[in-house]
């Protein structure tokens, strides 16, 4: 592996082109750090410092292309062995005005100063320079938003992803790294990157809810469970607990405990039909106990009952 490339100042490589610090290509520069090569872009209007690339190129486009130019193959490794033939003769062939061949040059200068390759494959990354983090703190990468640290809201940030990591960056310093996901329209948040306030609603899960609830007492914990299951969504039977138990605060234990008996009872499970019962006190209101009995048929000589119409009749119709 060469130590240094010189390239063009071609748009793929070199970003701004510069007399003095020309900005490379993010992707180009990664693939060079990776195998330890220094990109040193040819300087504008300075066609000696270019590399002979395009003298190589026009040599092989002689000796190997013009050669193969009439002939048919009808698999790729039939090219791939004619290429490699021409190519090992236009090595070894001798040099018109000094000694020695391009193969032996090679053994003798360049494979002495070539780097052994890294251990790890390059993995190919792509980056997105100046996005806005939202104010929820997050940023979006290919419809899925992944969150960076608070305080960082409605700052620009750098994005550096693979196909299986996702980097954000500020200022050049690595803020946040998540595991790349391809769920469209979902978020990936790390509790540390939330604010204190938001940290100890995640730790509220719908079983710590019924908990919280059955410290209440146990018909508002029977409340609770039933608003959770009774919902479409999770996220909105989750906040329908929250404000049962919001209530709580506003309202001593005992009336809580009434107003959930009520609530159960006519199904209403939700927390503003429990705080409009608090609110109107119907929670005071006894609940209606079992319907009384009806009262027992009046006993008459002209009041025959079920018993008459059971028994075999005694005397014919007439």
């Amino acid at each position: 592996m060469a130590a240094v490339v010189v390239p063009d100042n071609l748009k793929s490589a070199v970003t701004h082109p510069s007399y003095y610090e020309p900005d490379v290509n993010p992707t180009y520069r990664d693939l060079a750090e990776h195998y330890g090569i220094a990109i040193i872009p040819a300087r504008p209007r300075k066609p000696r410092e270019k590399a002979k690339a395009e003298v190589g190129v026009q040599v092989v486009q002689r000796w190997i292309v013009a050669a193969l130019r009439k002939r048919k193959f009808f698999l790729l490794d039939e090219a791939n062995q004619a290429i490699a033939e021409l190519l090992a003769r236009l090595n070894q062939r001798p040099f018109r005005k000094r000694t020695g061949s391009r193969a032996s040059l090679f053994a003798q200068l360049d494979r002495p100063a070539l780097q052994s390759l890294p251990i790890t494959r390059f993995q190919f990354g792509q980056w997105k320079t100046g996005l806005r983090v939202n104010l929820d703190y997050h940023v979006e990468v290919d419809r899925h938003h992944y969150s960076v640290p608070h305080a960082l809201a409605q700052l620009k940030v750098d994005v550096h992803f693979t196909a299986d990591t996702v980097e954000v960056l500020h200022r050049g310093m690595r803020v946040a790294s998540h595991v790349r996901s391809y769920q469209p329209d979902h978020k990936t948040t790390v509790t540390g990157h939330m604010p204190k306030s938001h940290q100890k609603y995640v730790e509220r899960t719908p079983l710590r809810l019924i908990e919280e609830a059955q410290q209440i007492g146990p018909d508002t914990a029977q409340l609770v469970e039933a608003t959770l299951t009774a919902k479409r969504h999770p996220e909105m039977g989750y906040r329908s607990g929250l404000g049962i138990l919001r209530l709580a605060k506003s309202y001593p234990a005992e009336r809580m405990e009434a107003a959930a008996r009520r609530a159960l009872r006519a199904h209403a499970y939700s927390s503003k039909s429990l705080e409009s019962i608090l609110k109107t006190q119907w929670d005071r209101v006894p609940l209606p106990g079992a319907l009384p009995l009806s009262p027992p048929a009046l006993e008459h000589d002209n009041i025959r009952g079920a018993d008459y119409f059971a028994a075999p009749l005694s005397h014919p119709l007439e």
